[in-house]
């Protein structure tokens, strides 16, 4: 009889709890395609049959070979080739010393390389109707305030682009002194100005996470949670997090370290900002991101949102100079939406690097090509910069450079690698 009770009671539940679903308002973010989610599962799947013009067997020895350098500890490196993944593998180790090995799994920091993340989402919302890129920030982020009032005169694109008329990378020092950073966007009034919003270009962490503010009040969401609606669920990215904990909960994750591979404490400074340096995630899920920003996936990242964000929209020139170790091949360098873009060898590039203490990060792609390389690494040197553009001459069947200077001592190296800097904040 008591059994009987218990299973009509549960029966009830089911009942009831069924009905509560179908009474939530329909949200098609939500709502799952069966051949949509075989399509991300096949662009999520190793394809060696893809593998058309990178030479895997170099690839992979010169990356045994960059491992043997002093700083570095921990990579984990992704290839796509023609929109499909063809090449994930980690090297090194989580942390120093421990055995614990660096595997495709493993979980780092992206640092920077969020700040595209945050574009992408903002661009989704304007396409939606939701908000206005060429509204003023102060309509969708009541926290920033910029000097003279600028706040009414800077637009939604502005921010993204880093063109607010701060000096650069305004207030980062207070922030990493543990101040707040909604606080220190209403302080932000107090500075001068250096130039009229729109007309100059300074990098910033942030202002630029007003980008996160903006989203949250938007969706009426926890920034992490509008990201995983919209993106990291959508694409597939099940590693993808954006906080400490999000981090530390994984099995395989990377500890910081510095140049000289001593551990880091962990901090969740720069999480405070998610949209400028919030997210985490494995080499694949970094992948996957990648082929979502070359188009593969449309009904997640759409060809006009990708064409809003990939623009190019102010020449940064001192780019080039932090990148002058590739000035051979590299053209212009400009700044979209929350992403860097280049003309290389006569091609046009997107990419992205990130830097915090103890983990860097790089992506760097051709739309028109689909193919294109991420990478995610352990501590603070700059020796992987130049993978990337090792990458880049295969697929274009360039002449080899040793972009990567294996074969020079630290003293002759050009830091490539300054093309973002390592304060401790990101780039």
């Amino acid at each position: 009889m008591q059994k009987a009770q218990k299973a009509g009671l549960a029966a009830f539940v089911l009942l009831m709890g069924a009905s509560l679903l179908a009474m939530r308002p329909h949200d098609r973010s939500q709502t799952t395609d069966p051949k949509l989610t075989a399509a991300h599962l096949k662009l999520a799947a190793l394809s060696t049959s893809s593998r058309r013009d990178i030479d895997y067997r170099l690839l992979d020895a010169r990356l045994r070979e960059l491992m043997k350098k002093p700083a570095m500890v921990g990579l984990a490196v992704g290839i796509v080739e023609n929109g499909r993944i063809t090449f994930l593998q980690g090297y090194g180790e989580t942390l120093a010393g421990s055995g614990d090995p660096v595997t495709p799994e493993t979980v780092f920091r992206w640092a920077s390389c969020s700040k595209g993340l945050a574009a992408t989402m903002v661009a989704k919302l304007a396409e939606q109707g939701r908000l206005d890129l060429n509204g003023p920030v102060a309509d969708y982020a009541p926290d920033l305030k910029l000097p003279n009032g600028n706040e009414r005169l800077a637009t939604v694109g502005d921010l993204l682009s880093h063109r607010l008329g701060l000096y650069r990378d305004a207030y980062a020092n207070k922030l990493e002194e543990g101040q707040d950073p909604s606080f220190l966007r209403t302080q932000l009034a107090t500075l001068n100005a250096v130039c009229a919003p729109g007309t100059c270009w300074d990098y910033q962490n942030v202002a630029y996470d007003a980008s996160s503010e903006m989203v949250s009040r938007v969706t009426h969401l926890p920034y992490e949670q509008a990201v995983k609606r919209y993106l990291f669920n959508p694409i597939g990215m099940t590693s993808a997090s954006v906080s400490m904990a999000g981090l530390e909960s994984n099995a395989s994750w990377a500890r910081p370290h510095s140049a000289g591979k001593r551990p880091w404490p962990m901090v969740d400074t720069y999480y405070k900002v998610p949209g400028a340096a919030g997210i985490n995630s494995n080499i694949k899920d970094m992948a996957l991101w990648m082929e979502a920003q070359m188009g593969e996936m449309p009904d997640v990242v759409d060809g006009r949102v990708l064409d809003t964000i990939h623009g190019r929209y102010v020449k940064t020139p001192t780019e080039r100079a932090r990148m002058r170790k590739f000035l051979e091949r590299l053209g212009t360098a400009w700044y979209g939406y929350g992403w860097r873009s280049y003309d290389y060898a006569g091609h046009q590039i997107v990419g992205h690097r990130g830097g915090i203490k103890g983990y860097r990060s790089l992506i760097l792609f051709d739309p028109e090509k689909k193919s294109g390389v991420v990478a995610l690494w352990n501590s603070d040197t700059w020796q992987p910069g130049g993978l990337e553009f090792e990458v880049m001459d295969q697929i274009y069947h360039l002449p080899f450079r040793d972009w990567l200077e294996l074969n020079k001592s630290p003293a002759e190296t050009i830091a490539s690698a300054e093309s973002e800097p390592d304060s401790g904040g990101p780039s």
